[in-house]
C-alpha cells in the first residue's frame, strides 16, 4: 500500500475510535454541571492531561515549530514558554478561589463581581478567543493532509471538523478529558519516536548546534529599541497573562474535585506541558539546518516525518498531530457552548430548564464550529491566528478579571471604565501606529483606568463580594497555592 493509503486508514481508525470515547462519555453527561464541568469530580491525573492537551493543539505541534524555524527561541516565548508560565499562575493564584465558587463559566464569575455588562463583554470576548482558536487548528488539521496526502485544505477542515463536532456533543468535558488523555499518549510516542530518528538521522544534535546561527538561543529582544521591547513584552502576556481568564482553563479549575486537585493539576500541567512543547521547537531548529529552503515553516513537521520516518510511522505520527490538534479544537469548542448555554440562553428566556440548557449547549458545538470553518478558511496561518485569538481579551478584560480576583475594592466602575478605554486605546492605535502591538498599548490603558477610577468611585459604586453558585458567601482568605501536593493521612 502508498503511504497515502496508510495514511487515510490509520486517521479513519483514529477517527472512529475518538467518536466512540465521545458516545461512551455520554452516559455520563445528563446535566449542564456534568457537560460544563463533569460534575466538579475529575482527579488530578485526568485534570492535568486534559489541560496539557487543552493548549498542545496545531499551534504547538507546528505553530511552533514554525516560529523556532524561523526566529529561534524568541519566536517561542508566547507559546509554549509563556503558556506554561500562565498554568503556573493560574496553580498559584487562581485555582483554589475560583474552585471555591462552584460556578460554570469565567463569565459567572464577572457578573457577581461587575455586573451583566461584564459578564457580556467576557462573554463576548471567550466566543472571539475560541472561534478564532478551533479556525487555527482546523488550519492545521488542513495542512497536515495536504502535506502528508495531498488533499486539498477544505476537505481537510470539514472531515476534521465534522468528528470534533459530534464527540464533544454528546460527550461534553468528560468525553473531552478523556479523548485527551488517549491523545497525550499518541502525542508524546509520537514526539519522541520522530526526534530520536531525526536526531539519529542527522548525526546528533553536536552536528547541528555547529551550524546554527549565533542568536538563535536568544531570549531578549535584538535590537534596543521601544517598539522591539513592546513587542517583546507582548510575547509574553499574549497567551502568559491573557489565557489567566481562558474559559478552558478555569473551567478546569471548576472541574476539579477539590481546592488541592485543581492547584496540583495546573502545576502537573505547567511542568508537562513547556516539557512536551519544547520537543516541536527543537524539531524546528534543526529543521532550519537540514531543511533551509522550506516553503512554508509551519509545514516542518509533516515534512520531517515523511523524510525521517517509515510510512507506517508516518501514519503512527500523523495520529499523534491529529490528537494534539483535536485535543484543542474540542476544549475551546466547548468553552463556547459553556458561556452561551450558561450567560446567553437567560437572556434569551429567563431561567431555562436544565433539560434546555444542556440541548443549547450540545447544538452551539457544531454552531461555533461552522463560524470556525469560515475563519479558517480565510485566515490560514496557524501561529498568527492562535496568537491573535487573545487581541481582545489582552486589551478590555485581564485586568478586571485579575484585580475581580485579587482586589477587594475593584468595583464595578473601575472595571467598565477600565474595559472602555482599554478598548478604545486599542482601536485608535490600530489606525494611529499600526505598527506598535496594539493589543498591549490597550492593556497598558486598561491597568491605569482601573488604579484610577476604582479609588474615586468606592463611595458611588461600593465593590460587590463573592458568593457561590448556592448563594453563600466566599471566603476571600487562603487563596495561594500553597497546599501540600500530598495530602497527608
Amino acid at each position: 500500500m502508498s503511504t497515502e493509503t496508510i495514511i487515510f486508514i490509520g486517521v479513519a481508525i483514529y477517527m472512529l475510535a475518538m467518536l466512540g470515547v465521545g458516545f461512551y462519555a455520554s452516559r455520563k453527561t445528563h446535566t449542564i454541571t456534568e457537560f460544563v464541568v463533569a460534575g466538579r469530580g475529575m482527579p488530578v491525573f485526568l485534570l492535568s492531561t486534559t489541560i496539557i492537551a487543552t493548549w498542545f493543539g496545531g499551534g504547538t505541534m507546528m505553530g511552533t515549530a514554525g516560529a523556532s524555524y524561523d526566529r529561534g527561541m524568541l519566536g517561542v516565548i508566547a507559546d509554549p514558554i509563556g503558556a506554561a508560565v500562565a498554568l503556573l499562575l493560574v496553580g498559584f493564584f487562581f485555582a483554589r478561589l475560583i474552585r471555591r465558587l462552584r460556578i460554570l463559566t469565567v463569565a459567572d464569575f464577572m457578573r457577581q463581581r461587575f455586573g451583566r455588562i461584564a459578564e457580556m463583554a467576557i462573554t463576548a470576548t471567550t466566543l472571539f478567543a475560541n472561534i478564532a482558536w478551533v479556525g487555527a487548528m482546523l488550519v492545521a488539521f488542513s495542512l497536515i493532509f495536504e502535506s502528508l496526502t495531498g488533499t486539498p485544505m477544505i476537505i481537510g477542515i470539514f472531515s476534521g471538523a465534522i468528528v470534533i463536532f459530534v464527540y464533544t456533543a454528546v460527550g461534553g468535558l468528560w468525553a473531552v478529558a478523556i479523548t485527551d488523555f488517549i491523545q497525550m499518549l499518541i502525542i508524546i510516542i509520537g514526539l519522541f519516536v520522530l526526534l530520536v530518528v531525526v536526531l539519529v538521522d542527522v548525526g546528533g544534535w553536536s552536528t547541528i548546534s555547529v551550524q546554527l546561527p549565533e542568536n538563535t538561543f536568544r531570549l531578549l529582544p535584538l535590537e534596543n529599541t521601544g517598539e522591539q521591547w513592546l513587542n517583546y513584552l507582548r510575547a509574553w502576556t499574549i497567551i502568559g497573562l491573557v489565557d489567566l481568564s481562558a474559559q478552558t482553563l478555569i473551567q478546569r479549575v471548576l472541574a476539579a474535585k477539590s481546592e488541592r486537585a485543581a492547584q496540583n493539576s495546573f502545576y502537573l500541567g505547567s511542568i508537562g506541558y513547556l516539557s512536551f512543547g519544547m520537543i516541536p521547537v527543537t524539531l524546528g531548529i534543526i529543521a532550519s539546518v537540514t531543511l533551509p529552503e522550506l516553503a512554508a515553516s509551519e509545514a516542518v513537521i509533516p515534512t520531517l516525518a515523511i523524510e525521517h520516518l517509515h510510512p507506517v510511522a508516518v501514519a503512527v505520527f500523523v495520529g499523534a498531530m491529529l490528537a494534539a490538534i483535536m485535543s484543542s479544537a474540542d476544549s475551546a469548542l466547548l468553552g463556547c457552548a459553556s458561556v452561551l448555554a450558561n450567560n446567553v440562553l437567560p437572556l434569551v428566556k429567563r431561567q431555562p430548564s436544565p433539560k434546555l440548557s444542556l440541548l443549547v449547549a450540545r447544538l452551539a458545538i457544531p454552531a461555533c464550529g461552522i463560524i470556525a470553518i469560515v475563519v479558517a478558511l480565510k485566515i490560514q496561518v496557524v501561529f498568527d491566528l492562535m496568537l491573535d485569538s487573545n487581541i481582545l481579551g489582552m486589551a478590555t478584560i485581564i485586568v478586571p478579571f485579575i484585580f475581580g480576583v485579587w482586589w477587594k475594592k475593584a468595583n464595578r466602575s473601575g472595571a467598565l471604565a477600565a474595559m472602555g478605554v482599554g478598548l478604545t486605546a486599542w482601536i485608535s492605535t490600530l489606525f494611529i501606529a499600526p505598527e506598535l502591538p496594539a493589543d498591549f498599548i490597550g492593556l497598558a490603558a486598561s491597568l491605569v483606568t482601573m488604579l484610577v477610577v476604582t479609588p474615586l468611585t468606592q463611595k458611588l459604586d461600593p465593590p460587590r463580594g463573592l458568593r457561590d453558585s448556592d448563594g453563600n458567601p466566599v471566603e476571600m482568605k487562603d487563596r495561594l497555592g500553597v497546599l501540600p501536593l500530598i495530602k497527608r493521612a
